[in-house]
């Protein structure tokens, strides 16, 4: 499937390009690698085994930076990674940011029954992980052509069984996880000292889990979509809740493309312009696949949904896509907020100084180029074909244009009175006219750029400086040793002269004088 994938995607970069070109027997490996990190190893995010957990982490967000770097899918991937962080510790975050780490007792030897138990569950968490994969997906190591071979070696009949056992279980695991979590949540409330913080607490204890547990019970509806018997054997009061805010869209089921498009090459809608109706104009957007010559875009986390559309208009007809007939009509108008969603930089937009009297759309299929494809001039990343008409040409009143906007309901209509006073859409307005000169990527990133300063920026100011005592220069410091070092000196030798006086007055016999002796004399 990745041999059409990267060419085929929504949105490609230039490093599906580069991923393009790798061997078949490698993309079918990656395949194999995409399958078993997708299906099996997040089971293992419910494993008792801390070292199994990042195991599951690390694969995790390995095959989600890959596809971040092969492909456009706004803040999807990004938002993976952040909930799989959910699969680290403390100690494990603390190596990240150099903290030192806990002192442990040095390991015993023989070891204890307890390391020698999960030492043995990890290795055949691995094993068995190993053996399912060379199973179930023919991994032979070619010695001749000294690569590695894969094949599906099991049949659909076969996976829905395998779906059907699982699916219950999955959700069992599942909830004896998040009743896991909820106990000790509640043994860290009993912990805290005072009744007011306690009682506190409790109350955050309940509320999150009592929320944690809904949205837990009325995601088992959409999780169990992918097997239609477990579905139809849930409790009928889970299917109740999940009706009842179904419109709220708090869960749904997600779910990547389930079956491989452009097999046959690329589909892409070109949008074409004329002032004559014989001498057409190609219109370029920003990010989809149109000049050949082009390099892919990369656009992530942005969602640039005009080219977004286009790629799903591409797969069918211009009567399947309805809103694809009130596009054409706002470029023939040349209304600005249109043409921006084309072109930000509207020097780009071929009829920025006029909109076309003519507008068409044709349809090409497209293909990457290989390295070994030479032309003159620059190097093309794509090669293209026509196929056919995708939209008829046609102007401002055409009968064919009317008739389209009629039958879908999107003739013009007259604008929405607002009150003149009203603040929010003024705000809107004027904080659209300041983003207006940027693109979606720039302007996200800009906002993540600055996050991510003011971030750092108080997390040194946390650290600070440590406080330390002013210190003179070292000359000073020598001088003040030496003079207290000969002070101690002379003031060692004046109480030996005087223990040496005492000891003298002592052995003579004589007592020592003072006011109480002087008075006993008289």
């Amino acid at each position: 499937a990745l041999t059409y994938h990267y060419e085929s995607q929504c949105i490609p970069t230039p490093g599906a390009w580069l991923a393009h070109q790798l061997p078949v027997w490698f993309q079918k490996l990656s395949v194999v690698a995409t399958y078993v990190i997708e299906v099996a190893v997040p089971v293992l995010f419910f494993a008792p085994l801390r070292r199994l957990r990042l195991f599951a982490f690390y694969c995790q967000v390995l095959l989600q930076v890959l596809i971040i770097l092969t492909g456009n899918y706004n803040f999807f991937n990004v938002l993976t990674i952040v909930l799989a962080f959910s699969l680290l510790d403390e100690e494990h975050v603390g190596r990240w940011l150099g903290r030192p780490r806990r002192r442990h007792s040095p390991a015993a030897w023989p070891p204890s029954l307890g390391w020698m138990l999960s030492t043995v569950l990890e290795l055949s968490t691995y094993g068995l992980l190993l053996y399912w994969t060379v199973r179930y997906f023919g991994l032979e190591l070619d010695w001749d052509r000294k690569l590695l071979e894969s094949r599906v070696a099991f049949t659909y009949h076969e996976f829905t069984t395998w779906l059907r056992t699982v699916t219950l279980p999955l959700v069992g695991v599942a909830f004896l996880s998040l009743s896991w979590e909820i106990l000790m949540a509640m043994y860290r409330c009993a912990c805290v000292r005072g009744c007011f913080w306690k009682l506190w607490a409790t109350l955050q204890w309940a509320i999150m889990a009592t929320a944690t547990v809904g949205l837990f019970t009325v995601s088992l509806v959409p999780f169990t979509y992918i097997e239609h018997e477990s579905n139809g054997k849930l409790w009928p009061g889970i299917h109740q809740m999940f009706g009842a805010v179904e419109r709220f869209q708090v869960v749904n089921s997600y779910g990547l493309f389930r079956r491989m498009t452009g097999v046959g090459g690329r589909p892409e809608v070109i949008l074409e312009g004329s002032y004559d109706g014989h001498s057409w104009t190609e219109i370029e957007f920003m990010y989809k696949p149109g000049n050949v010559s082009a390099a892919p875009a990369v656009v992530a986390p942005h969602q640039p949904r005009l080219d977004w559309q286009l790629w799903f208009a591409a797969l069918g007809s211009h009567q399947s896509s309805p809103w694809f007939s009130s596009l054409v009509l706002r470029l023939l108008q040349g209304q600005p907020d249109v043409i921006r969603l084309v072109q930000t930089d509207e020097s780009r937009y071929p009829f920025h100084g006029r909109p076309p009297t003519f507008l068409r759309a044709q349809l090409y299929k497209y293909w990457f180029t290989s390295p070994s494809e030479a032309s003159p001039g620059p190097a093309p990343w794509w090669r293209r074909q026509h196929v056919q008409e995708f939209f008829p040409a046609v102007s401002l009143g055409h009968p064919t244009l009317e008739s389209l906007l009629s039958q879908h309901g999107l003739k013009d209509k007259p604008p929405l009175r607002r009150r003149a006073e009203a603040v929010l859409p003024w705000l809107l307005a004027r904080l659209r006219l300041l983003c207006r000169p940027f693109s979606g990527p720039a302007l996200l990133w800009s906002l993540y750029l600055v996050a991510a300063t003011a971030g750092l920026l108080r997390a040194l100011a946390r650290r600070g400086p440590s406080p330390a005592r002013h210190k003179g220069p070292p000359r000073e410091r020598g001088e003040r040793n030496g003079l207290r070092g000969t002070e101690g000196t002379a003031r060692g030798t004046e109480g030996t002269a005087r223990g040496t006086e005492g000891t003298t007055r002592s052995s003579d016999g004589a007592r020592p004088e003072g006011r109480h002796g002087n008075k006993r004399k008289k």
